[in-house]
């Protein structure tokens, strides 16, 4: 493959962390025996390949369907052992955070691995960044799995290799409020394979917008089911269709392609030449496929005005009665909308978004939460 159109499948966003999802039924998800997507051997991550395709609607609806399932599972397996792994627990054992060793490897371009970022941040996360050079992608040499975010986490002896954005999440969120060794959380999060509408073979993650808690914990983090299943729902919402309003957005005229590939090259690691080749060639590609994405999403033909009515809604979820959607501090849901968001910032996208919008107070308090929630720590 060329260096150029290397470049453009690397930086269009679901090269970053999930394949853009054609139109189309998916078949059914199954599940596999394998743990796809982690690894714990010692010599090093392991990782298998995953791409998201078919219907966005159909299949998240699907795989949340049946993560749900899975995840009613899993949660009453925990529960039975809840009180032994307590009991294991010293009260002089040093704080969860400090336990993990994180290194996360990305693009600082990408929303989803800008989700994670975010998350990582307010949760007060130590981590190193690994920024992986699109063209080459040398980086991620260690693993299989060829898209960012890829999160690997060292506890003890234990090392892990975790993909997809919502899978790290959920599965870290756990991990603080459960204190389940990250080992076990992970295999909760099984792979499974569907084919698309194309006859490829492809893999989804079970369970990923679930946390895998017991009742009391469940109660301490959410209060209700209402509130678990509005996170759940506007959580997989950023993924399924926020984020695929980005690149028809940045990339909507010449000029703003350009904008939005000078942006990347700067904040990006790429050679010289790479870099010449990214800010125009790719600026060029991905302004004509960003034509293609407006009719395969259906989108209007002015795409501001579905990236300003998505805004609106999720204002309008949120409401007027509490600052975020996690009430007095941004849940999972918040941190996602931010996060896919943020990408944008600096651009055109972005200042016509806060200007005709009403998603700015509420953009402005999640920033806000995140800086002190850092600084707190």
């Amino acid at each position: 493959m060329a260096p150029a159109a290397r470049v453009v499948r690397a930086l269009w966003p679901g090269g970053c962390a999930l394949s853009w999802r054609l139109g189309g039924r998916p078949q059914p998800l199954l599940p596999t025996q394998s743990r796809a997507g982690f690894a714990g051997a010692a010599g090093g991550p392991r990782a298998v390949a995953a791409a998201r395709k078919g219907s966005p609607r159909l299949l998240g609806a699907a795989a949340l369907a049946l993560g749900g399932a899975l995840g009613l599972y899993h949660t009453a397996r925990w529960h039975l052992r809840a009180q032994d792994l307590h009991a294991e627990r010293s009260a002089g054992q040093l704080s969860l955070s400090s336990r993990l060793q994180l290194t996360l490897y990305q693009y600082k371009t990408c929303p989803f691995c800008s989700k994670v970022r975010a998350f990582l941040d307010f949760h007060a996360l130590p981590y190193q960044v690994v920024e992986v050079n699109p063209v080459r992608r040398a980086e991620i040499k260690f693993s299989s799995y060829r898209k960012v975010p890829i999160l690997v986490a060292q506890e003890g002896e234990s090392l892990q290799q975790l993909n997809d954005s919502s899978v790290i999440i959920s599965a870290l969120k756990t991990y603080l409020v459960s204190g389940q060794p990250l080992e076990e959380i992970i295999t909760y999060y099984p792979a499974m394979k569907a084919v698309n509408d194309q006859g490829r073979e492809v893999t989804e993650f079970g369970n990923k917008y679930w946390l895998m808690l017991n009742e009391k914990e469940a109660q301490q983090v959410y209060g209700g089911k209402e509130a678990r299943t509005e996170e759940m729902k506007w959580r997989q919402w950023a993924d399924d269709w926020l984020v695929h309003l980005i690149s028809p957005n940045v990339y909507r005229t010449p000029t703003e392609a350009l904008a939005s590939f000078d942006y990347i090259v700067r904040e990006g690691k790429f050679g010289a030449v790479e870099g010449a080749v990214a800010k125009y060639m790719g600026a060029a590609a991905m302004y004509l496929i960003s034509k293609r994405l407006k009719s395969r999403h259906r989108l209007q033909d002015n795409v501001r005005e579905d990236l300003y009515e998505a805004a609106d809604k999720w204002v309008a979820a949120v409401g007027k009665d509490r600052p975020f959607m996690g009430g007095q501090k941004p849940n999972l849901a918040d941190l996602a909308v931010y996060g896919v968001l943020r990408v944008m910032e600096g651009l055109d996208a972005f200042d016509d978004l806060m200007q005709h919008t009403h998603i700015q107070p509420w953009y402005l308090r999640v920033e806000r939460a995140i800086t002190e929630a850092s600084l707190a720590h």
